[in-house]
């Protein structure tokens, strides 16, 4: 499952050498050179890269740029990040992996039905309509999970494996001196043989390690000790054999570069590997897309996001989740690219440069995690991710010069995405120090307060509050309007960890003020979703005992305006925060209380 992504390059990673926009004459020495740099990619990207360094970089069990960056850049005491350059560059790079979500169902689900056209050109035309059907289906279908439908995914990828292998096998034994290929010394004289074009087709060699960063980002779905057996066991042979039967038909018939994968098939069996092909690609398709939801559970909790709307699909499996805005959003961007760019092979100049870029900034983020984590010294560190950076900055400039041809679209997308988690940070942040200039500190506050005998009313008062130490907005507005507080009142700020998951333990501090007056901080980590009654109700004995579902949550519900009377933002960015904040799922919502305990208090803020 793991592998669906890299598992489907077969298909079009050595038709795009010698067929492609920028592809080489399919020659057995150009053969034998293209086959010698998909072996050493496979082997310096995937299995030393990321199959034995970069899975080493766990966050408790996660993985993902993310979970990376979060293991890079610390929180100071201040609450700020240390190294915020460094952070910017890893939103970047996880913004970047949206457009992957976008160009990998298109590409794998084009390039298997693009087999249509090899069965009998006279089914050419119906290659995007079923592509655009199938698609649909796949987005359609995310909403009732993926818990039925997981169940087949791993026995049909292990099929398509053994299928990739068998049929590289058969035509090697025909041409066994593609093996050959396996000298370094063929990729060099490739080089020097064909020169700039030769590095353009670096651009299209690239595609047989595009699952590089998904399988990083899976990584605490099975753990890291599958994976590589996976890999080393199954999908590493697999895909070798594969491709290098391809170039062993190359050598062969050089007419079969317009599709190699397909044309390695006996006649007979073309329309059945269409079915497995198709199967195949959903699953690297599914693979992504619940990457995409992810990826967003990340960014909403690590204050990158508004909050938004996240449906669990499963009530064993948490990983399983399904993000409505994202999902649409995603199939309307698949269908527009597939009527947009037509075929599988214009579409790979997009898919590099996402990819790459990613891959270059995984390496500089591994580098600074190796150095403080690890304890790694300077030079070995630095020599290790010198040789990464050679590697990613040759596909990164192979795969950079086709930005007209198609890598523009990942890029705009990833500026936007980059744009919109910025501009909610800042304006969070902004937010933030526009009511804490405001609000007094809560102990200061609550002593006054009692000193000037406040009338206490029976119930359970919780207020939630964004910072622990000062006076939540909605306490001061409670007590200006109805001149009451409750017999208990609980002050409740939740902080998310740069960890994935906090251990129960954990989960909460409490401080008793006295008089019925608590505070107290709830932890979560980036993978989780708050769920405020669920923790205050372990914390019931220490708080009085009381069902926090019968409580009274009082939360403040600021309106935000733009103006050009206060330093922060460009005021279209301010307009734009604005916009996300009316738009974000509610507090009441995301902290799961309920709907019928909440009374909201509002005030204006310019910012």
């Amino acid at each position: 499952m793991v592998y669906g992504d890299i598992g489907t390059s077969p298909l079009y990673a050595i038709r795009e050498c010698f067929y492609g926009p920028h592809a080489v004459a399919p020659t057995p020495a150009h053969v034998l050179g293209v086959l010698s740099l998909v072996f050493w990619a496979l082997v310096i990207v995937i299995s030393i890269k990321y199959l034995v360094v970069v899975l080493r970089a766990d966050n408790q069990g996660e993985g993902g740029i993310l979970s990376l960056t979060a293991l890079a850049t610390p929180i100071k005491p201040t609450g700020r990040h240390e190294r915020s350059t460094l952070v910017l560059v890893g939103i970047f790079g996880a913004a970047l992996l949206y457009g992957d979500g976008l160009i990998t169902p298109a590409i794998s689900v084009l390039g298997a039905m693009e087999g249509l056209s090899v069965a009998t050109p006279v089914l050419q035309p119906f290659v995007v309509p079923i592509t655009i059907a199938i698609l649909v289906a796949l987005f359609l279908f995310q909403s009732r999970g993926t818990a039925g439908v997981g169940k087949v995914f791993g026995p049909v990828t292990l099929l398509w494996f053994a299928v990739l292998a068998l049929l590289g096998v058969i035509q090697i034994a025909r041409v066994p001196s593609v093996l050959a290929a396996v000298n370094p010394v063929h990729g060099v004289r490739f080089f020097l043989d064909t020169g700039w074009q030769g590095y353009l087709v670096l651009g299209s060699v690239f595609l047989v390690v595009t699952g590089g960063e998904a399988l990083y980002a899976d990584m605490g779905h099975f753990g890291t000790r599958p994976i590589r057996l996976d890999w080393f066991a199954v999908v590493l042979p697999a895909l070798l054999l594969n491709y290098f039967g391809q170039g062993a038909l190359l050598l062969e018939r050089p007419d079969a570069a317009e599709n190699p994968f397909y044309l390695l098939a006996p006649a007979w069996a073309i329309f059945p590997m269409i079915v497995l092909a198709v199967a195949a690609a959903i699953i690297a398709s599914q693979a992504v897309i619940s990457g995409a939801y992810s990826l967003t559970m990340q960014a909403v909790q690590l204050g990158f996001s508004p909050r938004i709307r996240i449906d669990h699909t499963s009530t064993r499996e948490y990983g399983q989740i399904y993000i409505g805005g994202v999902n649409w959003a995603l199939m309307a961007g698949c269908i527009l690219i597939v009527l947009a760019f037509g075929t599988s092979s214009n579409l790979a100049a997009a898919y590099g440069v996402a990819v790459t870029s990613t891959m270059v900034i995984t390496t500089v983020l591994l580098y600074v995690v190796a150095r403080d984590r690890w304890r790694w010294g300077a030079l070995t560190a630095g020599g290790v991710a010198a040789v990464f950076l050679v590697v990613d900055l040759a596909f990164f400039g192979a795969n950079i010069i086709k930005v007209a041809q198609g890598g523009w679209m990942p890029l705009a997308l990833a500026a936007a995405v980059y744009l919109v988690m910025t501009t909610w940070k800042g304006g969070r942040r902004i937010l933030a120090e526009r009511i804490q200039a405001e609000a007094r500190p809560l102990t200061e506050f609550l002593q006054e307060t009692q000193r000037q005998g406040v009338t206490r009313v029976p119930g359970t008062a919780i207020f939630m509050n964004g910072t622990a130490s000062k006076t939540p907005a909605a306490l001061r507005h409670n007590l200006e309007h109805n001149k009451v507080l409750h017999e208990r009142a609980v002050f409740v700020t939740v902080k998310t960890q740069q960890v994935p998951h906090v251990p129960s333990r954990e989960r909460l501090e409490v401080e008793d003020f006295g008089s019925g007056l608590y505070r107290v901080k709830v932890y979560y980590g980036f993978m989780e979703e708050p769920n405020i009654p669920q923790a205050l109700a372990g914390a019931a004995e220490r708080l009085g005992r009381f069902d926090p579902r019968d409580a009274t949550y009082f939360l403040g519900r600021e309106t935000i305006i733009a103006t050009r009377r206060r330093r922060g933002m460009a005021v279209w960015r301010e307009r734009l925060f604005a916009l996300m904040s009316r738009n974000a799922t509610t507090a009441t919502a995301y902290f799961g209380i309920p709907p019928d305990r909440v009374v909201e208090l509002g005030e204006q803020i310019e910012i």
